[in-house]
């Protein structure tokens, strides 16, 4: 028991930005995608989660490596890739979704925190917005990282919240095993809006930068051991750890509403808050509670993820001091984009602006925007050597495919607004 309890607590201590980067996927607004998912098509879509996990995984080692090999984060590197002009609209594109995305996950915190105990959502939206603004700055990374770990624990309420209801497991596995997809513009359009969920650019930046400030916090450690393997294995352990742990909550997700909502003829959810308040009257108080719980949680690490990502686009786009290990006073320049970032978000959550218009704009931003940014990824790892890390072979033949795939998202995407 004893040596179980120590190789826990050892891999436990080995997760860290992939860990982290996965929980941030299912913020308030994948909660919403694939709430839609299972509510419009019962179980039929549970099985693209699994399709899309070896595409995640691929794309945030290639990230992690490019950010611990080069301490470098994307933005310094993809600038040596494209044309400078193309950096900034890239990243500038990064920074309009990113916000955008910030006001949809806190009016869905909101509007939850609304649900569970009354009161104006606009000030719980207010509020969680000027919490995530202070811990980022006033904390330093090597402490908010951990917090930011733990805070991955709320994602296991979706997972308790399938159990408190009676589930077909049977069907469950059959629709998943053997998936039946029809060719209806709805079905596809909905997976190409869970693969843009699933796969969005400011977990690329987010995560590349976290091992930035991993491989500084631990430089002496990793290099002296000379690395390479053991570099590339802990990076590639925490990805599939995040990855896997995320797309696992995400097919919870969709089969808790597939079991609820769509068997009982609720099939149009277009925000998270809307999918925990439909569970109330049809799964009971217990699961619209832990459901509302699990949107606070996540979008309580969402948020300082999003808005951390653009911050470090910006700082290393514009040549700024950037790091949330920095005080305020040494990184001004970083810190006024988060903080603008999260305030701008918090404005528009309490606008009159509809919510699924966020987004829809948000998700159209981040498919176009993810293109460039995984071919230049993939140039990146063709011209320079990473550190010590040498990429194996799968890993570049499924990153060249995941940015394939994202093309086609794309085009998909602008043949859906002139159809």
């Amino acid at each position: 028991m004893h040596r179980i309890k120590k190789t826990c607590i050892r891999l436990w201590r080995g997760l860290g930005p992939g860990l982290v980067t996965g929980a941030a996927d299912d913020d308030p607004s994948g909660i919403a995608t694939y709430s839609q998912a299972g509510a419009q098509f019962g179980f039929a879509l549970g099985w693209t989660m699994f399709l899309t996990l070896p595409f995640m995984v691929a794309i945030q080692i290639i990230s992690a490596c490019i950010g611990w090999g080069t301490r470098r984060g994307l933005a310094t590197n993809i600038g040596h890739s494209l044309p400078r002009s193309l950096l900034y609209c890239v990243v500038g594109l990064l920074t309009i979704a990113n916000t955008i995305n910030i006001a949809a996950d806190l009016a869905a915190m909101g509007e939850s925190v609304r649900l569970v105990i009354g009161g104006p959502a606009f000030i719980y939206a207010l509020s969680f917005g000027l919490i995530c603004v202070i811990a980022e700055i006033l904390v330093p990374y090597h402490r908010y990282a951990n917090y930011l770990k733990l805070s991955t624990l709320v994602l296991f309420v979706y997972v308790a919240t399938a159990f408190t209801l009676n589930i077909p497991w049977k069907e469950v596995a059959l629709a998943t095993l053997l998936p039946r997809v029809s060719f209806s513009q709805d079905m596809f359009l909905t997976i190409v809006a869970v693969f843009g969920t699933t796969i969005s650019p400011y977990l690329f930046f987010w995560q590349a930068y976290q091992e930035v400030e991993e491989s500084k916090l631990s430089y002496r450690r990793y290099h002296r051991d000379g690395l390479g393997v053991r570099a590339f294995r802990k990076i590639a352990i925490d990805t599939w750890a995040g990855m896997s742990l995320s797309n696992l909550v995400a097919f919870f997700i969709i089969i808790t509403t597939a079991a609820t909502l769509h068997v009982n003829g609720v099939t149009n959810i277009q925000t998270a808050g809307q999918a925990a308040e439909a569970l109330r009257p049809l799964a009971g108080e217990f699961t619209f509670l832990l459901f509302a719980i699990g949107i606070i949680g996540t979008g309580l690490l969402a948020v300082p993820v999003l808005a951390g990502s653009a911050g470090y686009a910006v700082a290393e786009t514009f040549g700024l001091q950037g790091s949330l290990e920095l005080p305020a006073s040494r990184a001004i320049g970083f810190y006024a984009v988060i903080s603008v970032a999260t305030f701008v978000g918090a404005i528009l959550s309490i606008t009159s602006i509809d919510p699924i218009a966020l987004l829809f704009w948000a998700a159209v931003i981040n498919g176009i925007v993810s293109v460039p940014i995984i071919i230049a990824m993939m140039i990146v790892t063709s011209r320079k050597k990473l550190g010590t890390i040498i990429l194996p072979g799968w890993v570049l033949i499924v990153g060249w495919l995941t940015a394939a795939i994202m093309s086609l998202t794309v085009l998909v995407l602008l043949w859906s607004f002139y159809r």
